[in-house]
């Protein structure tokens, strides 16, 4: 019985802990975000159907949801925006007619490309707070504390794909001159049988 007190006293240490630096680490990540992609007309949300819709390429709405960790009719409505827009294309599949499902137009392709070749990384405050970590260590902090919370909390499908986009991002972007831009399919596969 004396353990409880000090169990509950440390979860709600530790759960006050998670909160506060979680929704600090939000609110700069929030105000870069939305800085980033304001000349593009876009919110964070429709920014990240969009990235989501560029590596999941045909994406439901539900995984949408499920990995912009956002409630299915956010995900739906800003899907729609997008498509009002002429950024996504909505459609069913023959074998599956209760999910809609989303792709990147020609034009959602190029504007998600446009926002990437825009991004600089010194007006970004989690990039520059993450500085000191890199030049101490020689890299940028891997999170794998936060991985593994987040793998138990959505599921290893959840941080399956978030890797997965990662390696993709890894393997079409470059960084040419201080801006990215992406490969073309005959760089891309050099790139990639060098890279491995």
């Amino acid at each position: 019985m004396d353990q409880l007190p000090s169990s509950l006293k440390q979860s709600v240490m530790f759960s006050h802990k998670v909160a506060q630096l979680s929704k600090a680490l939000w609110k700069s990540v929030e105000k870069d975000w939305q800085t980033w992609i304001k000349p593009f007309d876009l919110n964070i949300n429709e920014h990240h159907i969009l990235w989501i819709s560029y590596h999941l390429d045909g994406a439901s709405i539900s995984d949408i949801a499920k990995f912009g960790v956002m409630h299915v009719s956010t995900a739906f409505n800003f899907s729609k925006k997008l498509e009002e827009r002429g950024l996504l294309h909505f459609s069913k599949k023959e074998n599956d007619k209760r999910n809609t499902y989303v792709c990147l137009t020609k034009d959602g392709h190029d504007l998600f490309l446009k926002t990437l070749e825009a991004y600089q990384p010194d007006t970004y405050g989690v990039f520059e707070g993450a500085l000191p970590i890199r030049d101490l260590y020689g890299k940028f902090p891997e999170l794998s504390e936060i991985t593994s919370i987040l793998r138990h909390i959505y599921g290893p499908d959840f941080i399956d794909i978030f890797e997965q986009s990662l390696e993709k991002f890894n393997d079409e972007f470059n960084d040419v001159n201080g801006r990215l831009t992406k490969l073309n399919e005959e760089a891309q596969k050099s790139y990639s049988t060098e890279g491995a």
